[in-house]
């Protein structure tokens, strides 16, 4: 049961709503459930009340009060919403709820005389609508501080008591939900989110790796966005403030939205504890771990890509770690690495990933403060996948991708892991649900690299694959016949050889592969397999072409499937 409270100065607005047809005709069957007293006017089913009467009775001590002790914002409004696939309540239930949630947020305790008055008015099956004016008895005002939290405890309780879905505890930590009016002025706009939203996701991409508060802002205006910045009398900037290029309200005036309506992390302050961090400089040069050796040619995008993935790597252990706020550093510049490749992915993949990014951002707060005074590598693998541009369609960019969604995948897998532990239950669930998305991403990611190399593990003759296969017997004895039965082994066969022809044992790569966490969860292990054996050998991108196939592999001097090595590629 979710609960959404309003403020507002317009008590018979909200009703003239309540039991109006809706925006679009939803509305059916407006009537009271409850009420203070169980005797208030009902317009909807007693043809000699009114919304007039109503808006009176409702009003009564808020006139009594006076002009001169007149509340700003007297109306108070919460609706009550079950879950799709919670069971109908029955009217008496959608009563007694209501009598809960006003008694647990202050309006009306219970056994209080002086209580505030209420009604409560249901016209759709899955919700109702509680309306109430915040003036008691006595004529004070009444204590409602804390209202949204209390009303969410409440319906926590009702929802285990009447076996509805148990929706998970909220810290206070969540962004602010764009509004049904909002939701409502981009479908007449036609477009494809609120500006909320789209603000939020040009804040968060511009502020990926920023290492500077003017850089921020630079991005922010190159993004084509408004900025208004709010300065101080020493010249400094106090705040800022965002808006859609070409939105304007009633008065013609562009619609503004500051940091904190945004999300709780992205007020200037909570921004400017993000500048400073080590491993941002701008002269930092884009070179993967990998670039650099004889033959190989990377475009920018995919050397800040592979880059991007040994930081991913890297940092997985700090989540294992006694370190509660290094870990939650690194699961808020996880955040800006996803954040990056949103901004700059292909179109095929966009979409996936800004799902990610945006699923991922519940995640990325927690009331654990990060630590800003280490070097996690995420920052700088954000900034530098922002700096790279683009990435295109070749296989080698592809490539890149594909192993650095893998790489998150795991990483993103493991913060929620961590939130689960630590009892941060949206957070946790934020994350499961990025992952799903990055799986998707992934998938249209790898599709071309992974068919490449299958069809090179099918052309390895029989003595190189079949030592391949030796190597994954031995270090996955117990799961060997399963995974030599997927499709992908193919894949991973070749990489495997190619490995070999490099140098490198193939049964330490899997047993090291096998040890990275997460393995269980993937939907092939084969394929994870394959990147993570191509990531820790350091192998060039796949090619496209149909490679020769040698005769062998003696004493691993030569490269199964691709060029003869020499000793250059090693250097």
């Amino acid at each position: 049961m979710v609960p959404n409270v309003t403020r507002g100065s317009r008590t018979y607005g909200l009703l003239a709503y309540l039991y109006g047809p809706g925006r679009r005709d939803e509305h059916t069957d407006p009537h009271l459930v409850a009420s203070w007293d169980g005797f208030a006017p009902d317009p909807g089913r007693d043809l000699a009340a009114n919304l007039k009467q109503l808006q009176s009775a409702l009003d009564m001590r808020v006139d009594q009060r006076g002009k001169r002790r007149a509340l700003k914002k007297h109306v108070w409004h919460c609706s009550l919403r079950l879950s799709p696939e919670d069971r109908d309540l029955s009217p008496e239930e959608w009563a007694e709820a209501a009598r809960r949630v006003v008694a647990a947020v202050g309006i009306a305790p219970e056994g209080d005389p002086d209580g505030c008055r209420w009604v409560a008015v249901r016209h759709a099956q899955d919700h109702i609508h509680i309306a109430a004016t915040i003036v008691r008895g006595n004529l004070r005002k009444a204590d409602i501080e804390n209202d949204y939290r209390r009303a969410q405890a409440e319906c926590r309780k009702i929802e285990k008591e009447w076996g509805l879905r148990e929706l998970d505890p909220g810290d206070g930590t969540k962004a602010k939900e764009p509004t049904n009016r909002e939701k409502h002025k981009a479908q007449r706009l036609d477009q494809p989110d609120t500006s909320r939203q789209l603000l939020r996701d040009a804040v968060r991409q511009a502020l990926a790796g920023a290492d500077t508060e003017e850089e921020f802002f630079a991005r922010l205006e190159t993004a084509g966005v408004l900025v208004n910045r709010k300065i101080g009398p020493s010249g400094d900037t106090l705040g800022y403030s965002v808006a859609v290029v070409g939105e304007r309200d009633a008065a013609g005036k562009p619609v503004f939205f500051g940091g904190y309506r945004l999300a709780p992390d992205l007020t200037l302050p909570k921004i400017r504890a993000r500048f400073g961090a080590p491993g941002t400089g701008a002269d930092e040069e884009l070179q993967s771990p990998a670039a650099g050796r004889a033959g190989e040619r990377r475009s920018a995008p995919a050397r800040a890509r592979y880059e991007a993935s040994s930081a991913a790597d890297e940092v997985l252990d700090v989540l294992d770690g006694e370190d509660d706020q290094a870990a939650a550093a690194v699961i808020a510049d996880t955040g800006e690495v996803l954040d990056a490749l949103a901004g700059t992915a292909m179109p095929a993949q966009k979409a996936e990933l800004l799902a990610a990014a945006r699923a991922y951002e519940r995640a990325s707060r927690s009331h654990i403060r990060a630590a800003r005074d280490a070097d996690y590598g995420m920052r700088s693998a954000a900034r530098k996948i922002l700096a790279s541009g683009y990435t295109t369609n070749r296989a080698p960019d592809a490539a890149a991708a594909a192993t650095l969604l893998a790489a998150l995948l795991l990483l993103v897998i493991a913060s929620s892991r961590w939130h689960a532990e630590h009892g941060h239950r949206q957070q946790a669930a934020a994350a499961r649900a990025s992952a799903e998305h990055l799986r998707a991403a992934y998938r249209q990611a790898a599709a071309r690299p992974m068919a490449a190399l299958a069809q090179r593990g099918r052309q390895l003759p029989p003595e190189v694959r079949g030592r391949q296969e030796q190597a994954l017997r031995r270090a996955a004895p117990g799961e060997a016949g399963r995974l030599l039965a997927e499709p992908e082994f193919d894949a991973l066969a070749a990489a495997l050889a190619e490995a070999e022809a490099a140098g490198h044992d193939p049964q330490a790569l899997l047993e090291r592969a096998r040890a990275w966490r997460e393995l269980g969860t993937a939907d092939s292990v084969t394929a994870v397999l394959t990147w993570r054996v191509r990531h820790l050998a350091k192998l060039p991108v796949p090619a496209r072409r149909q490679p020769p196939a040698p005769a062998g592999i003696p004493d691993a001097a030569a490269v199964a499937g691709t060029r003869p090595a020499d000793s250059s590629r090693r250097r």
